[in-house]
């Protein structure tokens, strides 16, 4: 029988972040939120093995999570279990692929939260010495109030005794395995806490912390990024400098059907001539943020002239301006681009085109702009000859990225 195994929950879809893809899989100082959650659960001395629930969709995302992880935490590392619906029908699945290594306890942690501390997960085991469960907690402090019609206060709640309840949620492994069991066709639980209580199992509460925070927010992100940062690098945050890059480009209409923009395909009576996709807008967002970093032109990388690029999708060009700006320690912190044509038109398709934009920069929807105009037809634009965009990039270096 193995000591203690930590369940890892991340097969959920994580919406309110504003994000292209699951919160547990945004890039956070360089690696995958995940990745800075097994690091921290698989480093402990204590935890012996490692269970990871994720959504089936989300393979390639949780691959790229795990690369990179020392041997060490490797090793501890079960292959990945596909969660169900619910948080509590992933966690069941997770404990029943547990269940053949009959571990003696087990953690249960949010995928979203990196910073868990060695000193929580110890208060959390050291209290099923005496106790079926155990979870992380902060007592609560501010006054609380419930919201009545409109927005008024309808009461002031007594705060007395309430804790925030966070995780890891610890358990003997059995027992919380049978609760969940038996809460699985009954209505839906908000956390593992519940399902033991309601299985008559007793829970205590040990001392959490405010750093062990869940990423549900783009501020949580930027916390949670400052919190990693070593000494030097967050002095130099205090120091970072900002950048702006613009870029213009513009393409001919040609033979065709519909034209790319903004990584979105948009049906139209013409397409374009270009060497590429001729995607107008995400070149001049290439350009732009080349711009900012001081590191040549969208031509300069993607040389025209190269047959390689014959019909590329202009994607790949947006993913490595990213990546440039990730190797220079560089945040991109907002993005705005106009679409100047006559037609197609823009709107309908603006959401759409902020999503991939999003998607391919690794950065959440509200950092990126996308607008639209026309020159009140004037010029090629104006004759429908063609379509143009421009970009502006706004990103921030550290120190030692500065040219």
């Amino acid at each position: 029988m193995l000591g203690v195994a930590a369940l890892i929950v991340a097969a959920g879809r994580g919406h309110r972040v504003g994000a292209s893809i699951p919160k547990q899989y945004l890039d956070l100082r360089g690696r995958p939120v995940l990745h800075h959650t097994l690091r921290a659960l698989g480093s402990h001395r204590r935890i012996d093995l490692l269970q990871v629930a994720i959504h089936p969709d989300d393979m390639a995302l949780y691959a790229a999570s795990i690369t990179g992880l020392p041997d060490a935490i490797a090793k501890k590392l079960l292959p990945p279990v596909h969660g169900g619906a619910r948080r509590q029908d992933s966690v069941r699945l997770g404990l029943e692929n547990l269940n053949a290594q009959a571990p003696a306890l087990v953690l249960i942690h949010d995928g979203a939260r990196p910073l868990v501390s060695g000193a929580i997960i110890d208060r959390t085991i050291e209290a099923l010495a005496k106790n079926d469960g155990a979870i992380a907690a902060l007592r609560v402090t501010d006054t609380l109030k419930r919201e009545g019609v409109q927005g008024q206060i309808a009461t002031t709640l007594d705060r007395q005794g309430l804790w925030r309840a966070q995780t890891p949620q610890g358990f003997r492994f059995e027992a919380i395995l049978r609760a969940h069991r038996a809460a699985a066709e009954g209505p839906e639980l908000t956390d593992d806490a519940q399902v033991a209580e309601r299985n008559g199992l007793t829970v205590v509460l040990v001392e959490g912390e405010e750093a062990n925070l869940k990423i549900t927010t783009p501020e949580d992100l930027r916390r949670a990024a400052s919190a990693l940062a070593k000494p030097d690098e967050k002095s130099a945050m205090t120091t970072l400098e900002p950048r702006t890059g613009t870029g213009f480009d513009v393409h001919r209409f040609g033979p065709g059907d519909h034209v790319m923009l903004c990584g979105v395909r948009v049906p139209h009576e013409a397409g374009v001539l270009a060497h590429s996709d001729g995607d107008v807008g995400l070149h001049a967002l290439v350009d732009a943020v080349l711009g900012a970093l001081g590191a040549g032109d969208i031509g300069s990388h993607f040389p025209p002239s190269d047959p390689k690029w014959r019909n590329a999708d202009s994607a790949l060009f947006v993913r490595h301006a990213a990546g440039l700006a990730r190797q220079r320690g560089a945040t991109i912190t907002h993005v705005d681009i106009t679409m100047i044509c006559e037609r197609p038109k823009i709107g309908p398709h603006r959401a759409a085109m902020i999503e991939r934009i999003a998607d391919l920069l690794g950065v959440t929807p509200d950092r990126v702009s996308v607008k639209a105009t026309t020159t009140e037809q004037l010029g090629f634009t104006g004759r429908r000859e063609g379509l143009a965009a421009q970009a502006i990039a706004t990103l921030l270096l550290p120190p030692a990225s500065r040219s």
